[in-house]
């Protein structure tokens, strides 16, 4: 809904990505949780509870379309991504889920740290009757008295965020044991589950696997995915811990779960300080070091005959391996009682359960940059998804759009169509800004039309060597070619418009096609506007390399077609 009237149920790729997911796990649980809101419903302000009732309005209906359209049933819904949550308003959507017959639907609260929301529960019993999970983020392993006295569970519902080398297999392998043996968390959540974003964005390579080449086609399956699967292969929701887990004489812990039924899963990590650190917080220091651990089990569970046993070796040694599946342990003649060596880095999982497998996957396409010439016309008759390929916006929304009064060239474009600033959870740019190709590319030209809706103060731009994006986008630098419908043209080296190389009149007007081209050669930049230089030969020493990209001056309706982008060491100053 980026407008007060705008119900849309297939913007995005997450509606496409939650049904794949279904197809493969009828019984995977569904979460929605907002990082910001659209503007319309803050009345001016940056906040989303200033009507409580029209913020738990459009969750609901959110929810409510993911059924009607797509078949899906939320499970669990949030209040605000590490943002302030607001008691009355947890009360409100509490009770417009009830009435609209979403009682199965959980309330989850409240994504950030764990108070204060646990003491407010306590003082509250309408707010603890409201909230079923308590939700904390990157709790490094603990959570708080007043957390465990609510009788809630206890969830890390965003943890991870690492680099997905052997570092980061070793700090989810540490973190999912530890989460509840330390802090009773039931349910620890990997933000994120897929790197499919340039890399050199924030957070590049902080999914379980890779796939961050859409154009080769290039992904792969990092050692976090194998550390999923010592877990989540051997135990479903539904299963419980056992009382008896714990750490390791000499570093490690150990966990076992159980689906009642008889079966049991026990899951066993010694990853080391040095190669187990997450993003955050900081990890005090700890040993692990070789050692022999004997495990006995008591009860029904003494009779069971035969565990399977899978392996995880982390590090450079040549002993390496990942999620392999070794000889099952014989039990019967040994009282349920075993013995485990145990090295540093090493995960094993023991299970009743057969259905372990590794699988396989395609050998997937080598490796390729971004092409070095690329352009898109946008001319999508029905596109499968509302965003273009390869595009990545960082503020504001471009969209596949098809203009039903223009027959001509421009019929089909792509088009920035926020019109107000969203309610943010980050410091987002007070322009509109999309990026795309390689953050190496240096010597560039980048050729777009361009269509400026608003009368008088609207603006757009084209850009290359562009050095940010994500939560840093403010503080993005690079060539910024500008034309406002004042009849201005503008360069800068900043998308903040701080840094002004030049500046002049340029015969621009709203609601007329232009075509933009702006080169980059070494040190100097030129730009045309129609095939007619505007400016020539602007020096540019800083930056270096970036994206190319687009954008807008405000949040503003503008199109944007025929994007080209031509990078080569060889591109001359002159057009």
């Amino acid at each position: 809904m980026h407008y007060t009237l705008d119900e849309n149920y297939f913007r995005g790729y997450e509606w496409w990505l939650m049904k794949e997911a279904k197809k493969r796990n009828p019984n995977i649980t569904l979460m929605g949780l907002p990082w910001s809101f659209p503007g319309w419903l803050g009345k001016g302000f940056n906040w989303p509870y200033v009507n409580l009732q029209q913020t738990a309005y459009y969750i609901v209906t959110w929810i409510v379309g993911a059924k009607q359209y797509h078949d899906l049933d939320i499970d669990y819904i949030g209040i605000w991504n590490e943002r302030s949550f607001n008691i009355n308003y947890i009360k409100v959507l509490r009770r417009m889920l009830n009435y609209q017959g979403l009682q199965h639907v959980k309330i989850i609260a409240s994504d950030n740290l764990w108070e204060p929301i646990s003491t407010s529960m306590l003082l509250d019993s309408e707010l603890w009757k409201a909230i079923d999970v308590i939700g904390a983020h990157y709790p490094g392993t603990y959570t708080v008295k007043d957390a465990k006295m609510t009788e809630k569970k206890l969830w890390s519902s965003e943890d991870y965020s690492t680099f997905n080398n052997d570092v980061g297999a070793g700090c989810w392998a540490r973190i999912l044991n530890q989460n509840y043996i330390n802090g009773y968390m039931t349910s620890t959540i990997a933000w994120n589950l897929v790197a499919s974003y340039y890399e050199q964005l924030p957070y590049g390579r902080c999914g379980l696997m890779t796939a961050q080449e859409p154009w080769s086609g290039h992904y792969v399956v990092e050692s976090p995915i194998w550390i999923s699967a010592h877990t989540t292969q051997f135990t479903q929701p539904g299963w419980y811990y056992l009382k008896t887990v714990g750490h390791l004489e000499k570093g490690g812990s150990y966990v076992a779960l159980t689906d009642g039924l008889g079966n049991l899963t026990i899951i066993i990590e010694t990853m080391s300080h040095r190669h187990s650190g997450c993003i955050r917080p900081l990890l005090p220091y700890f040993n692990v070091s070789h050692q022999f651990a004997t495990f006995a089990l008591k009860g029904s569970f003494s009779k069971i005959p035969e565990l399977q046993v899978w392996s995880t070796k982390l590090g450079n040694s040549s002993e390496r391996c990942l999620f392999k599946q070794l000889d099952s342990l014989w039990l019967l003649d040994s009282n349920g009682s075993f013995t485990l060596e145990l090295q540093e880095d090493e995960l094993f999982t023991l299970t009743t359960l057969t259905s372990g497998t590794k699988g396989s996957y395609p050998l997937p396409p080598k490796s390729q940059p971004f092409p070095s010439i690329y352009k898109d016309d946008f001319n999508v008759d029905y596109p499968f998804f509302s965003e273009a390929p390869n595009f990545a916006d960082q503020t504001g929304v471009f969209e596949y759009f098809m203009n039903s009064e223009d027959p001509g060239e421009h019929r089909f474009t792509l088009r920035q169509v926020l019109n107000q600033r969203p309610i943010t959870w980050a410091a987002d740019a007070s322009n509109t800004i999309s990026i795309i190709g390689d953050y190496d590319w240096s010597n560039m030209r980048i050729e777009c039309d361009v269509y400026i809706e608003t009368p008088q103060k609207g603006g757009v731009f084209i850009a290359g060597r562009v050095t940010k994006g994500g939560i840093w986008v403010r503080g993005a630098t690079g060539v910024f070619f500008w034309i406002f419908a004042n009849g201005t043209y503008r360069v800068t080296g900043d998308l903040a418009g701080w840094i002004i190389y030049a500046l002049g009149k340029a015969e621009v007007t709203a609601q007329e096609w232009y075509t933009l081209t702006l080169t980059i050669s070494g040190n100097f930049s030129s730009g045309m506007l129609n095939g007619k230089p505007l400016w020539t030969d602007i020096r540019v020493n800083f930056p270096k390399n970036g994206w190319a990209a687009i954008g807008t001056h405000s949040f503003e309706f503008a199109q944007f077609d025929n994007f080209r982008v031509e990078a080569h060491p060889d591109i001359h100053r002159a057009p």
